[in-house]
């Protein structure tokens, strides 16, 4: 057995020491970064090689190189231990500085407590005096601070820049926010870092502290580039910069955020953005939005941007010992949520969607380029890790832009069809185009001159975001059109082809082939193979396989906050790091933050899930105990490159795939749901009822005793036929309880789609809501007719979907449905020909 020694020396398995010569402890270095672990053969040779090695004996060599293995495992072992030890000592740091956070806070409500109770018991025998007045506000005290006068002068930049840095570090490191845990992350030294939300203060706020292997200047440089981690920032522009007597930079800045759906409008900032050097070493950047309270410089509107609020942020970034950086990161901001559809607002008032999108995504990019830094150049497939990031963030804006269609990009919209439930745009200008027009092995040239972008958005109830989107991950058949597909392919990389209709075959399958994926797997990148496509009717014999390269996003259905997304673009077969890209997919926007119920390990077999059976009465029963009902925004956008004079087909095309897209996701997330399971669930179940067939009688019934007349065109007999016929009906009917406060109990398909919503959230919708104010006055004063004479014609008007969207209806018909009784059991109300406005 061989002994481990310096490199002078060494001992065989005899015991006996040999001491080896400074030139032959350099050749066999060398020879060791060659070959490690050397055969007999091996070593033999390199003693005939190398005659500095002549006199040393095959088993002395072998012994050496044993003993060089050992320790370089012992020196990589070692290595490691002290990086955990850093890492260890760093999040030990971090623990105390936030358990110190926390003890003030803790003293703070204390001292606000008995403030409290010895207010009360004083107001008990004090008289009330109206000349003062004392505010106290729990965990943070908004008081308003009087500025000196300010101006854009260095000066009164400079002030501004102290005040922002001042309020950043009080809300980083001290109490001025009552910050509570992120739900579901949990401190250790293999975590991301410790995450938290504010609770009850202005806006939206999130806080991140992370130990990242970066020193502070590069994880400056790092944070101060947004758009390149920051997935929602279309753009950041300096406009001025200052420097500064202490050493630091003053930045005015105008950055400008993507709207993540299409039913509200983008948003921007008007920045300053303060960087220095503290007394400790530590580096700050820290911004803020200008405005009228700092009286600073201030910035006009810009069209179509809603002028959003950044309250004091930044990042504090101190050195560590050994190496590296603790990072501290402050997110606050105020989107103004007034300006958005009543549906979407908690998506603009979630602090835990700001912590994934901000603080969280800031964290992961800095965690992602340590590890990369640590890794070999080349990955998979032969790419570099700074290149698979590149594609990520094109497939990533690329779909941003085509959904935001801004004019100054080149995009224009197209008149609608007749209805407006799919936004088509059109963009024809060089840059979208570039490098588009590829030439293929078969010597054809795409001609395509222009590109068309169709998009809508649809709600989703009951069914978590994470869950959808592995399903339609991976049954991609249930929704794709494949003939649409092939179109899409052809038009930007195959050469010439026709609209859909001349298609012969469809793809046999698909193949996800794994790229790359971040740290934490939040992130996948793939190549999707979709097997046999047929391009044109001579693929027929030899079909083809096209691919697709796609990223996807938000599966863990544990993460708060994270939006789901799955976006994908035609490629070559062997593409290039540099090559265009027109991406497409869609994106799954959760709207409340509570946790999801459903279980990870259901199945996402449709054909099962559309069966009912007892199989489902264990998973009913849970969901049921649960009562989890989670709402979600999906917002898609296809994007089809063409030539100039297919226009009106391309058009008719995309809103006929969108159609089919947004119906098959409907059909899927229905499935899915929990309420699927429930008695309350979706139409086989809910129509199948008893209560439901008899309700549809009582509603034809009554109609016809108030008004005279039939609402049915019965084709056949029998209770099916009624409910099936009512179901089917053009007009919307709707209807809502006979109480205090009405609420909607059922709704035909023309009543869902005009509501915009499912019948499992339709309960949640009352009847106040859907009227604007002219018809809340109508609607009262015919409601004594309704109740006394059993029916009354409304006027028509404009009534509103539970996504926010006018509705225009021609008249409403309202008549009282009597039960076996002849008692009032609910109201219905049908609106005759109504269209989105």
């Amino acid at each position: 057995m061989s002994m481990s020694c310096k490199d002078g020396k060494s001992v065989d398995d005899n015991g006996k020491y040999v001491r080896y010569t400074p030139e032959q402890v350099e050749a066999l270095e060398r020879l060791y970064h060659e070959c490690p672990k050397p055969s007999s053969m091996r070593r033999q040779q390199l003693i005939r090689e190398c005659p500095i090695l002549s006199h040393i004996e095959p088993r002395q060599i072998k012994v050496w190189f044993q003993n060089r293995r050992c320790r370089e495992k012992q020196r990589k072992e070692s290595s490691r231990l002290q990086g955990v030890n850093r890492k260890l000592s760093a999040m030990n740091k971090l623990l105390m500085e936030e358990n110190d956070r926390l003890q003030k806070q803790v003293s703070q409500l204390v001292y606000e407590n008995g403030y409290f109770r010895k207010q009360t018991q004083t107001t008990k025998i004090a008289s009330k005096d109206t000349s003062c007045e004392s505010v106290v506000t729990s965990g943070q005290h908004h008081l308003t601070p009087q500025h000196p006068p300010r101006d854009a002068s260095p000066a009164g930049l400079l002030s501004i820049a102290e005040e922002t840095l001042t309020e950043f570090l009080s809300k980083a490191t001290g109490t001025a926010v009552e910050w509570v845990q992120m739900p579901g992350m949990k401190p250790g030294p293999d975590s991301i870092g410790i995450i938290a939300i504010s609770h009850g203060c202005t806006g939206m706020a999130a806080r991140a502290c992370g130990l990242v292997g970066l020193d502070p200047t590069r994880v400056a440089e790092i944070l101060k580039d947004r758009p390149s981690w920051y997935r929602d920032c279309r753009a950041v522009e300096v406009l001025n910069m200052l420097p500064t007597a202490n050493g630091g930079t003053i930045e005015l800045l105008y950055m400008q955020l993507y709207a993540p759906t299409t039913l509200a409008p983008p948003r921007d900032f008007w920045l300053l953005r303060y960087s220095t050097v503290m007394d400790d070493g530590s580096l700050v950047v820290c911004e803020r939005s200008l405005g009228n309270t700092q009286n600073g410089p201030s910035m006009p509107p810009v069209p179509n941007f809603v002028r959003a609020e950044m309250l004091p942020s930044g990042y504090l970034i101190r050195p560590c010992e050994g190496g590296g950086s603790i990072v501290h990161i402050v997110d606050h901001m105020d989107l103004e949520a007034w300006s958005v559809p009543e549906v979407l607002r908690p998506l603009y008032e979630s602090s835990a969607v700001l912590a994934q999108k901000t603080s969280m995504a800031a964290l992961r990019q800095l965690r992602q380029i340590t590890l990369e830094a640590s890794q070999p150049n080349v990955t998979n497939w032969g790419r570099r890790p700074a290149a698979l990031r590149a594609l990520s963030k094109k497939l990533s804006r690329g779909f941003n832009e085509a959904l935001n269609g801004f004019s100054s990009e080149g995009w224009s919209m197209r008149d609608n069809d007749g209805m407006d439930d799919v936004t088509i745009l059109v963009n024809s200008s060089p840059d979208k185009l570039m490098g588009l027009n590829l030439s293929f092995a078969d010597e054809f040239t795409s001609l395509s001159n222009a590109v068309l972008c169709a998009k809508a958005s649809m709600l989703l109830q009951s069914v978590t975001p994470a869950v959808l989107l592995r399903f339609l991950r991976e049954h991609r058949s249930e929704w794709v059109d494949n003939d649409i597909d092939a179109y899409a392919a052809a038009a930007v990389k195959v050469g010439p082809c026709s609209l859909p209709g001349a298609r012969v075959c469809n793809f046999g399958g698909q193949v996800i082939l794994p790229l790359a994926h971040t740290a934490e797997h939040e992130e996948l990148l793939e190549v999707i193979k979709l097997e046999g496509v047929c391009h044109s009717p001579e693929d027929v014999i030899m079909p083809r396989d096209m691919f697709l390269l796609q990223m996807c996003s938000g599966m863990d259905e544990n993460a708060v906050g994270t939006c789901a997304e799955l976006i994908f673009a035609p490629i070559d077969a062997s593409f290039a790091d540099d090559a265009p890209l027109l991406p497409s997919g869609f994106r799954i926007i959760p709207l409340d933050s509570a946790k999801e119920a459903s279980s990870p390990n259901r199945t996402l077999d449709l054909t099962s899930a559309l069966e009912i059976g007892p199989a489902e009465s264990k998973v009913a029963n849970d969901f049921k105990s649960t009562g989890v009902t989670s709402k979600s925004i999906m917002t898609v956008a296809f994007q089809f490159a063409f030539e100039s004079h297919m226009q009106e087909n391309v058009a008719s095309m995309a809103r006929k795939y969108v159609r089919s897209f947004i119906s098959s996701v409907q059909r899927v997330a229905l499935a899915l749901s929990p309420s699927h399971f429930g008695s309350l669930g979706g139409l086989r179940l809910h129509l199948g009822t008893p209560e439901a067939h008899t309700l549809a009688r009582w509603i034809c019934q009554s109609y016809r005793h108030y008004l005279g007349v039939e609402l049915l065109k019965m084709s056949g007999e029998g209770s099916e036929s009624v409910l099936e016929s009512l179901w089917q009906h053009s007009d919307a009917i709707i209807c809502c309880s006979a109480k205090a406060l009405p609420v909607f109990t059922f709704a035909n398909q023309a009543g869902l789609d005009m509501l915009e919503t499912t019948l499992v959230a339709l309960q949640d919708i009352s009847l106040e809501k859907i009227f604007d104010e002219h018809g809340r006055k109508n609607l009262c004063s015919e409601f004594p007719q309704i109740m006394q004479q059993g029916f009354a014609c409304l006027r028509g008007g404009i009534c509103l979907s539970s996504m926010g969207r006018p509705v225009s209806y021609e008249k409403a018909v309202a008549w009282k449905v009597l039960n076996e009784e002849d008692n009032a059991h609910c109201i219905s109300f049908m609106f005759v020909n109504w269209s989105f406005v």
